[in-house]
C-alpha cells in the first residue's frame, strides 16, 4: 500500500469509531492482519470488539520475561474468556541470560538498550509475514503520541499500522470497559495508569500525564516500538 493511499485513508477513518475501522482493517488484511497489545485498557477494548468483527485475527503481546504477576493474569484471563489466537512474543534471551551478556539490571543503566533486546527486536521478527498491525497508541497519553494518525506505515516494520482509538479519550475507553463489563489490570486500581515491565514502572499521581509512570526518573516515554527509525535506516524498509 503505497504512502498516498494510506494518507488517504487516514483522513477518511480521522472520525470513524473503532469498530469501523477495525471492520475495514479485517476485511483488507483478512489473515495479514495482527493485533498488537500489552492488555492496557484500550487493547482490552479492542480485543471486546474483535469479537464481533474477526475473533480468530492474531494476537501478539510481548512477553518480556519482567511483567507484572497480575499482567500475567490478565492476558490468562483475556485468553481463556476470548478463546484468543494468542502469541507470547519472547525475547532471544531470558533476563538471567541479558544479565549475562550485558550485565545485571541493564534497565537501570541502559533502560533503551534492554527496551531494543526485549521489545523491539521481538515484536519486529513476530511481525514478519504480516501487512497490518493494530495498536493501542492514544493521542491524550502523552505530548509525543498526540499527533497519532488513526492509520500510518510504520517506519520500522514497513507495515500498514492502525490506531483505531487513537482520537478517543482515556475517560471514553473507561466508559466503555465499564459499559461491557471488562477485565483490567488490578494495578490501575493502585495509581498505575499505564504498565509495563516492573523495574520500569511507577505509580503515579493523580491527574498526571498517562505515562509518568513508565520510566519514571529519565525523560524515556517510549520502549521504542512506536518510534520512527532514523531517515536513513527507514529508507531501506
Amino acid at each position: 500500500m503505497r504512502y498516498k493511499q494510506i494518507e488517504t485513508l487516514a483522513k477518511q477513518f480521522e472520525n470513524a469509531g473503532p469498530c469501523d475501522t477495525l471492520a475495514w482493517a479485517s476485511e483488507t488484511f483478512g489473515e495479514r492482519l495482527a493485533i498488537v497489545t500489552s492488555f492496557q485498557i484500550t487493547g482490552i477494548a479492542a480485543l471486546h470488539m474483535m469479537q464481533r468483527i474477526a475473533p480468530r485475527t492474531p494476537v501478539l503481546t510481548l512477553d518480556t520475561g519482567l511483567l507484572f504477576p497480575e499482567t500475567q493474569d490478565l492476558i490468562n484471563d483475556m485468553e481463556a474468556r476470548f478463546q484468543l489466537d494468542l502469541r507470547r512474543i519472547k525475547p532471544r534471551q531470558t533476563p538471567r541470560q541479558q544479565a549475562r551478556d550485558y550485565g545485571d539490571r541493564l534497565w537501570e543503566r541502559n533502560p533503551d538498550r534492554c527496551c531494543h533486546i526485549r521489545k523491539t527486536l521481538p515484536l519486529r521478527d513476530a511481525l514478519v509475514g504480516f501487512e497490518a498491525w493494530v495498536t493501542g497508541l492514544r493521542r491524550d497519553q502523552s505530548l509525543g503520541r498526540a499527533n497519532t494518525p488513526v492509520i500510518s506505515r510504520d517506519s520500522r516494520s514497513g507495515l500498514v499500522k492502525i490506531a483505531p482509538f487513537a482520537n478517543w479519550s482515556e475517560d471514553r475507553v473507561w466508559a466503555y470497559i465499564h459499559e461491557h463489563n471488562l477485565p483490567y489490570n488490578k494495578l490501575h486500581r493502585t495509581g498505575y495508569p499505564s504498565i509495563g515491565c516492573w523495574p520500569c514502572t511507577n505509580a503515579s499521581a493523580e491527574n498526571a500525564d498517562g505515562r509518568s509512570g513508565r520510566w519514571a526518573t529519565r525523560s524515556k516515554t517510549e520502549c521504542g516500538i512506536h518510534l520512527p527509525l532514523p531517515a536513513r535506516e527507514a529508507a531501506h524498509v
